[in-house]
């Protein structure tokens, strides 16, 4: 028999699909696509919501950040997912509201009236957003990085900010400070990206500027960072910090935020060009008004078998699930959990009993830099991992626990050239986008008089503040 050369490959796996029950799941994070291919072989039909048609690969966004990584790199196309789940359909659009007892999902996406989706089983699995703390001035001028758009805004912002500063006439152009609220793994690993980018790249992309111009500071409430990891490599990760040169300021939160500086709780004045905000996460807001239960973090209260307390048929996942069940805000966890709700669904819709979800602790990983990263793992012989091996073994961890071939392969090829040679052999070539200095410049004269530091910075009458000086040492009071 002749195949033809077109052919469509089947949309449901049975002829009867049609009336199988409809699982609506809300979110295309890693809860929500990983229970998306856990349902590929269960009668049932698959509608994937989210507000953005790719998935994000979440752990490797400071890479795109730090110019390391194209955005494509770690994003993959939701729909790309039928290709194994052929029960599953996407719908773009943003969640509008949930009536568990109509059992029906609001979505708007963009018409007149938001569109009503009836559902069987309902999966919520739409993560969590970049939190504030209520911090004065830091929704305005402070930089999250939670999204894939967030990521691309610190990209462009800092090489923005650099270009515009290699314009600065010596020696009365002030440095470029970049300052990382949050001492978690996210801004331990953006940090120490950008201490390599100065080490490796930075004199040869900019001669006219000496590498020292570029100031990278790490500001953590606590006393270390990593909380969750183990204290020695607490201490591992603050000391290949400093020696690459990265400012830790611990012990101190931040009170507010303004254009070009951070005071901390104590009124001292930290000048920051470029304020990354790396401190936590919450639940949407407008998760509340679903009339589901939640405990005193926001997170959704889930039993055993991560169905929502009180709702039967409705599941949480992820980093929206919480109560006694409560996971770490993690990848990990949330793979874990997407999957497991999946099968008590699929459980239910066989009717079968289902079995109680028990997470198996795979470890925790972060980087710190260049040939520099921990791992904590819970096995008897192999405790944990640091140094090159440990660096090596994060790498092969991230790209096998990415969806799709080319993604895998991408981040592989563009992470071993970029981190690989020496700086002899090595080219820099930082995976830019819209800078746009000139806007930035005048944004920057515009700013004047809330600056306080740089050419033209206008004066506070702020006589309790103290301002550090330009090497982060020694304070001036004003």
């Amino acid at each position: 028999m002749v195949m033809p050369l077109f052919s469509r490959r089947p949309t449901v796996p049975a002829k009867d699909g049609a009336s199988w029950p409809h699982v609506i799941i809300i979110g295309g994070g890693f809860a929500g696509a990983h229970a998306v291919m856990a349902l590929r072989d269960v009668r049932v039909r698959v509608t994937l919501i989210d507000r953005n048609v790719y998935k994000t690969f979440q752990p490797l966004l400071y890479q795109v950040a730090t110019a390391g990584l194209n955005p494509g790199d770690v994003t993959m196309f939701l729909r790309g997912l039928s290709l194994k789940v052929p029960n599953m359909r996407y719908r773009q659009g943003e969640v509008v509201g949930v009536d568990p007892q109509r059992k029906v999902v609001r979505l708007d996406e963009g018409q007149e009236a938001p569109q009503e989706l009836a559902y069987d089983y309902l999966l919520l699995a739409n993560g969590a957003t970049t939190t504030f703390f209520g911090t004065p001035g830091a929704e305005e001028h402070a930089m999250p990085m939670y999204t894939r758009s967030q990521a691309l805004a610190i990209r462009d912002r800092i090489f923005s900010e650099l270009e515009r500063s290699s314009r600065e006439a010596a020696p009365s152009s002030d440095r470029l400070h970049v300052c990382i609220v949050g001492g978690g793994p996210t801004g331990v690993e953006i940090a120490g990206a950008l201490a390599d980018f100065r080490q490796q790249e930075l004199d040869i992309l900019y001669p006219e500027m000496d590498p020292g111009t570029l100031q990278i500071t790490v500001i953590q409430r606590g006393q270390d960072l990593l909380k969750g990891f183990a204290d020695t490599y607490r201490d591992y990760a603050a000391q290949e910090l400093e020696d690459r040169g990265v400012l830790l300021r611990l012990g101190h939160g931040v009170k507010e935020v303004g254009y070009d500086h951070v005071i901390l709780d104590d009124e001292r004045v930290l000048e920051s060009d470029v304020t990354i905000w790396a401190a936590g996460v919450a639940i949407a807001e407008d998760v509340a008004d679903w009339g589901f239960p939640q405990d005193d973090r926001g997170r959704i209260i889930v039993d055993e078998h991560l169905q929502v307390q009180g709702f039967p048929g409705v599941y949480a996942a992820g980093d929206v699930a919480g109560g006694e069940h409560a996971l770490a805000q993690l990848a990990q966890p949330a793979i874990q959990t997407g999957q497991g709700a999946a099968r008590s669904i699929a459980a239910d819709v066989a009717g079968k009993p289902a079995r109680p979800f028990r997470y198996r602790n795979l470890g925790t990983m972060a980087t710190i830099g260049r040939h520099a990263a921990i791992a904590e793992l819970p096995f008897p012989l192999i405790k944990g991992l640091s140094g090159s091996i440990g660096w090596f073994s994060w790498l092969g961890v991230h790209i096998t626990k990415m969806i799709g071939h080319r993604n895998q392969r991408a981040v592989a090829m563009n992470l071993l050239s970029l981190y690989g040679g020496t700086r002899a052999t090595h080219q820099p070539n930082p995976v830019v986008g819209e800078v746009d200095s000139v806007e930035a410049a005048r944004v920057f004269e515009a700013e004047a008089q809330a600056r306080k530091f740089g050419r033209g910075a206008g004066a506070r009458e702020d006589s309790d503040q103290v301002i550090e000086g330009r090497d982060g040492e020694a304070p001036e009071p004003r």
